[in-house]
């Protein structure tokens, strides 16, 4: 048996949160109003959320924003989408950096307008130094992408005789995915009643505690935020060991 003294308590609140924010088309549906509405009270929500999350001392969070198989969506809903994501980039980015928040992109940016990869260029430039929180927006992002451009670049590696196959490993792996140089999520939040992860994270998620919720992600708040931290707090984290193992004396 491990020795007890040398297993650390879990920890009471997450370095890492990541949220699929599910239910803005529903949400907008729901009162009569056109889909967009709904993305642009999602932002609302997603404001909110950073607010929380950085007075409740959260290092990194990271918000799914729209993914790979989003471009399947009608044309006029992915043109208004771009257009937000370069409005809200222009107006919240001072405030993000007045809060000390380093702002990083993980995604197809290639596929991205011109103009909103200048703006995220830009903002990440801007608030590279910053060490209040990170956060990551996933942006024409998906997890089966992320894997295949992690493998793309260690066989270019391996073609040229920089790296030797027998070398790559699970860290050596994690360090070409998107969220190199970060933890793995603690705790994945998905709104919109959803039970699945789509598409996202896949690598990273493997040991994430994931809290569900049938609330749409305009309505999301900062109660709902506070009951999903208390829902981490719950969780008995083992990594595969026993719960014997993980138990900690009180001082």
């Amino acid at each position: 048996m491990v020795p007890r003294s040398r297993i650390a308590p879990p920890p009471v609140l997450p370095r890492h949160v990541a949220i699929i924010m599910d239910g803005n088309g529903r949400w907008a549906l729901a009162g009569g109003k056109a889909r967009l509405a709904g993305h642009r009270a999602g932002v609302r929500a997603a404001r909110t959320v950073v607010r929380g999350c950085l007075e409740a001392g959260v290092d990194v969070l990271t918000l799914f924003a729209f993914s790979s198989e989003n471009w399947q969506r009608p044309a006029d809903e992915v043109n208004g989408l771009m257009r937000l994501f370069v409005e809200v980039l222009q107006r919240e980015i001072d405030e993000l950096h007045a809060n000390g928040i380093q702002l990083r992109l993980i995604g197809a940016r290639e596929h991205l307008p011109e103009i909103l990869r200048r703006r995220i260029a830009a903002a990440e430039t801007r608030t590279a130094a910053n060490t209040g929180m990170t956060l990551v927006l996933a942006v024409a992002y998906g997890g089966r992408w992320d894997l295949v451009q992690a493998t793309r670049r260690l066989a270019a590696k391996a073609r040229t005789g920089d790296l030797a196959p027998e070398d790559i490993d699970e860290t050596v792996l994690g360090r070409h995915l998107a969220l190199a140089g970060l933890p793995a999520p603690d705790l994945l939040v998905r709104t919109g009643g959803e039970r699945r992860i789509s598409n996202f994270l896949l690598w990273d998620l493997a040991y994430t505690e994931l809290c569900f919720t049938d609330v749409l992600w305009p309505a999301f708040g900062a109660d709902d935020l506070a009951a999903a931290l208390e829902f981490f707090r719950s969780r008995q984290r083992r990594f595969g060991r026993t719960d014997e193992q993980v138990e900690v004396v009180a001082d």
